[in-house]
């Protein structure tokens, strides 16, 4: 490997972690994380294109995406509650409980990799209903890339687990590896 595309990969690197640390401050009010990926997304897409762009730009992208995309953030909040309650009553012995909860959290993780994928593709003036429809079907002709993106969240809350602040620079992995997903299934790719 020559030196240049060394220095180019670390640089891509840095710019994933750097975009973990934006994504984490945005997603701060839970709602916009939806919102936040999106911009991470699109940020890490104009790098890739070696276009200019920083965090004004983020900044800028984030304001867009939360215009309607909170309403996706506020859906994921009330998922996640009622797959926690569900793990709650599995836990309580209730009759189908354990059941309940499997599909529940299967319908959980089937949801992330949706919004992920939806994100991932997120440009100004895109309607998120229309993202999520086209990220579900992706997700599901693609079960390869939605594969990956499973592992990514799975590293996401690892990284949690193990060291809590390093799942931060990890959003930014994240997002990378949904803008990749999406890239690799594009037509002529």
């Amino acid at each position: 490997m020559t030196e240049s595309r060394r220095r180019i990969g670390f640089g891509v690197f840095a710019e994933c972690l750097l975009t973990g640390v934006w994504i984490a401050v945005a997603s701060v009010p839970v709602v916009t994380a939806p919102a936040a990926f999106a911009a991470g997304a699109r940020h890490l897409r104009r790098h890739l294109r070696q276009e200019a762009g920083g965090v004004r730009e983020f900044a800028t992208d984030l304001r867009s995406a939360a215009r309607h995309g909170w309403l996706v953030g506020l859906a994921g909040l009330g998922a996640f509650v009622a797959v926690w309650l569900d793990l709650q009553l599995a836990r309580a012995g209730l009759p189908g409980g354990r059941a309940a909860a499997a599909v529940g959290i299967f319908a959980l993780i089937g949801a992330a990799v949706t919004v992920l994928r939806a994100a991932a593709v997120w440009t100004p003036g895109a309607v998120w209903r229309a993202l999520l429809a086209d990220a579900a079907r992706r997700a599901l002709r693609a079960p390869a890339g939605s594969l990956l993106l499973v592992c990514g969240l799975a590293i996401v809350i690892l990284s949690a687990e193990f060291l809590a602040p390093l799942a931060v620079p990890v959003l930014g992995i994240l997002a990378a590896a949904a803008v990749a997903v999406e890239e690799r299934g594009r037509p002529g790719r």
